[in-house]
């Protein structure tokens, strides 16, 4: 990685200054906390082969027709340009933040593999959260817990929010499943081959692109929300791969320009869900 996309990086995910990160135990602790907070209760689903992390409200409301379930970002996936971590738990979990501050509808909100649970537990290793973070197993894990989560709300159809890596994931879950009424990115990584190649880092070559599936992703409704100051997914990277839909398709982009990668998606998500519809 060139010491630009590092420094990235440490603005992303250390913002202390690339000073040490708390320890995994307590990253974990305030997702706990931001989930009580709500009253939402915590989750561990068993789902293909990893154990993952949710929180969705306790008070279970009457069936309704859509769930909505957030997908959480890469999370605390590198230390440097040259040292993975040894666990992906979110510093900032922005994707619960989301869930947290949508304004209505029956919400889910689903983690990673590896993130939460402890990094350590097979069949984690770091190759789950560097070039196999779109992974085949990782796509098989969470199409299994969003099952779990749609039956546990008696739902009959899903909205997919994908916050940055989680962007990714949404839309690789929409082209598999017929149950996804809309996919929602947030400064989401849609085309990982043209973000490794932009930013000069290597390749995820043992990951799965949503780039590859634009024939069967082009007649799902998407709304891809970019900050205009996003140097981690600059807008350029998903104008291209929304260009590259077949004609008919059902993808929007939205440019917030004052945004970047973090600011301030979860503080305005009443007004920016809105948007979903509009």
């Amino acid at each position: 990685m060139p010491r630009l996309f590092a420094t990235l990086l440490c603005t992303l995910l250390l913002s202390s200054g690339c000073t040490s990160p708390p320890p995994p135990e307590q990253r974990s602790q305030l997702a706990t906390q931001l989930a009580q907070s709500r009253d939402w209760q915590n989750l561990q689903l068993h789902a293909g082969i990893f154990d993952l992390q949710s929180y969705a409200a306790k008070a279970q409301p009457a069936a309704s027709d859509e769930l909505t379930i957030y997908l959480e970002g890469d999370g605390l996936a590198w230390l440097s340009s040259r040292q993975p971590s040894a666990d992906p738990t979110p510093l900032n979990p922005l994707a619960l933040r989301l869930a947290l501050a949508q304004p209505s509808g029956p919400v889910a909100y689903l983690g990673r593999p590896c993130q939460y649970l402890g990094a350590e537990r097979p069949p984690c290793n770091r190759r789950y959260w560097t070039g196999a973070r779109f992974a085949e197993e990782i796509v098989d894990s969470l199409d299994s817990a969003a099952d779990q989560l749609k039956a546990r709300a008696g739902a009959r159809s899903l909205v997919l929010v994908g916050y940055s890596g989680g962007g990714a994931l949404a839309l690789l879950l929409a082209a598999r499943r017929d149950d996804v009424r809309r996919v929602v990115t947030v400064a989401g990584n849609l085309d990982h081959a043209a973000w490794t190649q932009y930013h000069r880092v290597s390749p995820l070559s043992d990951s799965l692109n949503p780039a590859d599936l634009r024939t069967r992703l082009g007649s799902v409704e998407q709304l891809h929300l970019l900050g205009g100051q996003d140097r981690v997914i600059p807008p350029v990277l998903v104008e291209a791969f929304v260009a590259g839909y077949p004609p008919g398709h059902r993808a929007k982009v939205r440019v917030v320009p004052e945004y970047d990668h973090n600011c301030c998606w979860a503080e305005q998500w009443p007004q920016l869900w809105q948007m979903k519809t509009d």
